[in-house]
C-alpha cells in the first residue's frame, strides 16, 4: 500500500510538472485550453475555472491537457492552437520536455545539497562518507545470481576456510574471487541493514566480459556539495542523465525495428511502482535520484520523432516549416494513431513481463 502511495505521487507529480508545461506556454501564446487533466477518461469529477476543465481520471498513468485547435479546428479563431505561428505551436510541444528536464535538475541539485551516493573515482574519496563496495549489476545465469546477490548489496566481507576478506576496495574482492576460482567461497554481505551469508563457486572460465561470479562492482560514497555548487551540479547530472537516456532509448528502438529483439530490462507501469517503492526503502536520497531519471526518460521518450508522442508532433511542425504548408490532416491523424496503437501495445507486453517477474 505505502509502495502504491509514493508511486501514485511520484506519477502525479511528473505528469503534472510535463502538463502544466504545456499548460502554461499554450495560456501565455493565448490559446484556449479546453482540460487539464490528470489520468485518463473517464472522468471521475471536474472543476471549470475560466475557459479550463481540471478533470481527475479513472486510469491514473498518465495525463492531458486539451488545447482548442489541436485536431485543426479554428484555424481562424485567433484563440486556436491550429491559428498560432509554427514557433509558437512548438514552444508549447516543447515546453513538457523542458520542464520535465528542469525537475529532474531541482531534485538532483536538491541531492547534492544533502547527499548523494556516487561512485567513487578516487579524487571524491577524501570527502565521501559511509564508502561502500556495492553490487552495481548482475549478469544472468552467473553464480553470483544462482546465489542470491542483488543490485545495491554491500559485500562486507569474504571467506575461504580461515581466510577472511573485508574488503576496502573493489580490487581486493577481485584478487579474493580470482585466487579462489572453482572453490566455494562465503560472501557476507549487508541488505537493508541486515547480514546475510551467500555461498557461491567463482567460475573458472567466465564467459567473456562477466568476470569469476559475473557481477559489476563499484566503491561508492555519500558526496554532498555547498548550496550553489550543487545547483549547477543538479543541471550537468541531469544532462549526463539525458545523454545516456537518450543512447539507451537508441539501442531500444534499433534492436526492437532492425533486430527484432529487445535488449536489457524494460518496465512498464508495474515494474516502475515496484522500483519506486525499492528506492523509497533505501532512503530518501535514492528517492530523489529514482524520480529524476524518470523524469528524464519522459522527457526523452516524449522528445523522440515518434508518432502520437511530443517529438512526432513537433516534426510534423518541422515539415510544414520545410514545404509551406501544413501536413493533410488526415494524414496526420491516422500516423498519429498508429503510432499510439504501436506504444499500447509495447505497454501490455512489457506489462505482462512485468506481472511475471515481479509476481
Amino acid at each position: 500500500m505505502i509502495t502504491t502511495i509514493i508511486f501514485i505521487v511520484v506519477l502525479g507529480l511528473l505528469v503534472l510538472v510535463h502538463e502544466f508545461g504545456h499548460f502554461y506556454v499554450a495560456k501565455k501564446a493565448g490559446m484556449k485550453v479546453e482540460e487539464f487533466g490528470f489520468g485518463f477518461p473517464p472522468r471521475i469529477f471536474g472543476v471549470k475555472r475560466g475557459e479550463t476543465v481540471y478533470s481527475l481520471n479513472w486510469i491514473p498513468f498518465g495525463g492531458f491537457v486539451k488545447i482548442y485547435g489541436e485536431g485543426g479546428e479554428g484555424e481562424d479563431d485567433p484563440k486556436s492552437f491550429a491559428s498560432k505561428s509554427a514557433g509558437k505551436r512548438a514552444k508549447v510541444i516543447v515546453a513538457g520536455v523542458l520542464m520535465n528536464f528542469l525537475l529532474a535538475a531541482v531534485f538532483l541539485g536538491f541531492g547534492n545539497a544533502l547527499g548523494l551516493r556516487i561512485g567513487l573515482t578516487g579524487n571524491e574519496d577524501f570527502a565521501a562518507q559511509d564508502i561502500k563496495i556495492q553490487v552495481i549489476q548482475v549478469s544472468e545465469n552467473s553464480p553470483a545470481q544462482a546465489a542470491g546477490l542483488k543490485t545495491l548489496d554491500e559485500i562486507i566481507r569474504l571467506r575461504k576456510n580461515s581466510e577472511i576478506v573485508e574488503p576496502q576496495d573493489v580490487s581486493q574482492i577481485q584478487e579474493f574471487v580470482q585466487n579462489q576460482a572453482g572453490e566455494e567461497i562465503i560472501l557476507t554481505i549487508l541488505r537493508q541493514g541486515s547480514e546475510i551469508d551467500l555461498k557461491l563457486v567463482p567460475r573458472k572460465n567466465p564467459p567473456s566480459g562477466q568476470g569469476a561470479i559475473g557481477v559489476n562492482l563499484a566503491k561508492t560514497g555519500i558526496v554532498s556539495y555547498s548550496w550553489y555548487e550543487a545547483i549547477w551540479r543538479g543541471f550537468r547530472d541531469a544532462g549526463i542523465l539525458a545523454l545516456n537516456v537518450t543512447i539507451a532509448l537508441f539501442l531500444f528502438f534499433k534492436n526492437i525495428f532492425l533486430d527484432s529483439k529487445l535488449i536489457g530490462d524494460v518496465s512498464g507501469p508495474i515494474g516502475i511502482a515496484v522500483l519506486t517503492g525499492q528506492a523509497a526503502g533505501l532512503g530518501f536520497n535514492y528517492l530523489l535520484q529514482f524520480v529524476a531519471l524518470l523524469s528524464v526518460n519522459l522527457a526523452v521518450l516524449n522528445i523522440i520523432p515518434f508518432p502520437a508522442l511530443d517529438g512526432g508532433r513537433l516534426l510534423f511542425i518541422g515539415i510544414e516549416k520545410l514545404k509551406g504548408s501544413p501536413v493533410s490532416r488526415k494524414i496526420e491523424n491516422l500516423v498519429n494513431a498508429s503510432g499510439f496503437a504501436l506504444l499500447i501495445a509495447l505497454m501490455i507486453w512489457i506489462t505482462i513481463k512485468d506481472v511475471a517477474k515481479f509476481f
